[in-house]
């Protein structure tokens, strides 16, 4: 496996401690399943929308949590207590777990269940800290460097 070195970026960057972290969970090998299948739309200038795919499970086996930036969907299936007899089972009602990892700015608005589709709304907001703004320059006075007579005598 390839690990990359941020020494380099780190020494003249200040509060990126969470990139090594980032890093190495990009450059794992992913042996997580593609079910259930996602979307990811970007809305407007700072509106996204997770879309996941959920037929078959009911809102109550569905849970979203935030935990530290980490989005997390799960869903877990209720036992099917009927004594159907399948001929073909193509919908997959299998426990799952999705993460997102999110940016800092970005919050979560609220999330909606319809027609077998999970809908996570998101919004980026920027703090005012986090804006750009101008920084003013003092001009700086210069020193007087006159040695009074005074000075001199004592």
């Amino acid at each position: 496996m390839r690990t990359f070195d941020l020494a380099p970026l780190m020494r003249s960057s200040v509060g990126f401690d969470h990139l090594n972290r980032l890093m190495d969970s990009a450059t794992r090998r992913d042996t997580t399943s593609t079910f259930p299948p996602y979307n990811i739309e970007k809305l407007g200038e700072d509106d996204y929308q997770i879309s996941i795919a959920v037929a078959g499970f009911s809102r109550d086996e569905l849970d979203i949590t935030l935990t530290d930036g980490m989005l997390i969907v799960s869903g877990s299936s209720a036992d099917d207590d009927d004594d159907s007899r399948f001929i073909h089972r193509g919908i997959a009602k299998r426990s799952f777990e999705r993460r997102f990892q999110l940016a800092e700015t970005i919050e979560v608005v609220d999330a909606s269940f319809d027609h077998g589709m999970l809908k996570v709304n998101l919004k980026r907001v920027v703090p005012e800290h986090l804006l750009p703004r101008n920084i003013k320059i003092k001009e700086q006075k210069p020193k007087n460097n006159k040695v009074s007579l005074e000075d001199k005598a004592a």
